[in-house]
């Protein structure tokens, strides 16, 4: 019944193509009846989570249900970022799905088509097409506040063709099976501009010289989190990625469309929570404790329903601005927002109603409160998000007298 009716209102959702619809079919099929019932021991962890994974990830492949949203020109299938988000949201609904549908190496497929030289094409973009590679981005560093651009202390030199890179990063998402990482590091002398001081360079992880130095467990599970280091680390030349000097406004491209793709999958997720509220409070142990007649209960399914409903259109609407290539830093900051937050206030309001099994391994509660906590740091804090935002707005009204939403 739960597709019959996911069918009956996409089909009223005109803004998204049939071919979309249907894959986020096909994709919700595939998490309900493949993955969910193997979260338990996905959570696990170790060798044998890991084999289980890779052979979903291959059951997924099989089913044409991985990559979708790779480059066209690349095996993907779905052409927007607003197409993709029904889709996006499917995928997310399990917290292992990234992973096991590619979804995680989207939007390295994408900067890597973008901006990347034959070489990295060749080397990089095509392995991990035919999922023979893994990306990771580095970019935070220890020792430093955040990752603010104007502390990257990471270098990269350029001597007879080749790029010395020494430093270190951390909280790198994928290190644990990463088979390149795309680094931040500084090219340019310090006194420089730091816009134009800053590059992007691809470093195959079995290069000598690199090294991971731990994985970083997150509120106590290991989510493939880890911080690596680079020693006289070489690589050729055409390793960078765009043009020298060009990081920062890599950085800005990478971070709209990551920030973006993320929160899709949050709103998969806090859909789930959703779900999982409901089937609380229809089954003997919700209707024997009278859940859906207490007024407290039903305020946490109004509250959930209207995160989720507002984050779903915030998110639309910034993804619209990508696809026309006219991107709104502000819109795109209001939804990562508006995702974590819709993501905070279900998961949440699920625990509360599943009660101590809500807090335990016996639900998947536990993880995705785990997911909803680092929501609100992942791609931007958000301190910073508000800050950034509140400023562009004031200073939109420096010019202007009256905001258009439209």
């Amino acid at each position: 019944m739960g597709t019959l009716m996911l069918q009956a209102y996409q089909e009223q959702a005109s803004s998204h193509t049939e071919a979309a619809r249907s894959l986020s079919c096909e994709v919700r099929k595939f998490v309900d009846k493949v993955i969910i019932p193997c979260e338990p021991r996905l959570a696990e962890g170790g060798d044998s989570a890991a084999q289980l994974q890779s052979e979903l990830t291959e059951k997924a492949r099989r089913a044409g249900l991985w990559g979708l949203f790779f480059p066209l020109s690349h095996s993907g299938k779905i052409a927007s970022l607003e197409d993709y988000l029904v889709v996006a949201e499917q995928e997310g609904r399990s917290e292992f799905s990234s992973a096991i549908f590619g979804s995680h190496s989207a939007l390295d497929a994408h900067m890597l088509l973008k901006f990347g030289s034959d070489e990295i094409r060749r080397n990089f973009l095509e392995p991990m097409v035919a999922g023979e590679a893994t990306p990771s981005y580095g970019m935070t560093e220890p020792d430093h506040g955040g990752s603010f651009p104007t502390l990257i202390t990471t270098s990269a030199h350029l001597s007879n063709g080749n790029w010395t890179i020494n430093g270190r990063k951390w909280f790198v998402g994928n290190a644990d099976r990463a088979t390149f990482v795309t680094v931040l590091a500084r090219t340019g002398k310090e006194e420089s501009d730091t816009r134009q001081t800053l590059s992007m360079i691809l470093v195959p992880t079995n290069s000598p010289g690199f090294s991971i130095e731990r994985q970083i467990p997150i509120l106590g599970r290991f989510l493939g989190q880890g911080e690596m280091s680079f020693t006289d680390v070489q690589v050729p030349e055409y390793n960078r990625l765009g043009e020298s000097g060009s990081g920062i406004e890599l950085m800005s491209q990478r971070l709209r469309l990551g920030r973006l793709l993320r929160a899709m999958n949050w709103v998969g997720l806090a859909q789930r929570c959703f779900d999982l509220m409901g089937t609380r409070l229809n089954s003997r142990r919700g209707l024997s404790a009278r859940l859906p007649h207490k007024q407290l209960v039903r305020q946490h399914i109004a509250n959930t329903y209207q995160a989720i409903a507002s984050a779903r259109e915030l998110i639309r609407i910034a993804a619209r601005g990508i696809d026309i290539q006219y991107p709104s830093d502000v819109r795109i900051n209001v939804a990562k927002m508006a995702a974590s937050q819709a993501l905070c206030i279900a998961s949440d309001s699920a625990v509360q109603l599943y009660g101590a099994e809500g807090i335990s391994d016996l639900t998947p509660l536990s993880g995705i409160y785990r997911i909803a906590r680092t929501s609100r740091i992942l791609d931007g804090t958000d301190e910073s998000l508000i800050s950034s935002t509140g400023r562009r707005l004031i200073d939109f009204f420096k010019e202007e007298d009256v905001y258009h939403f439209g």
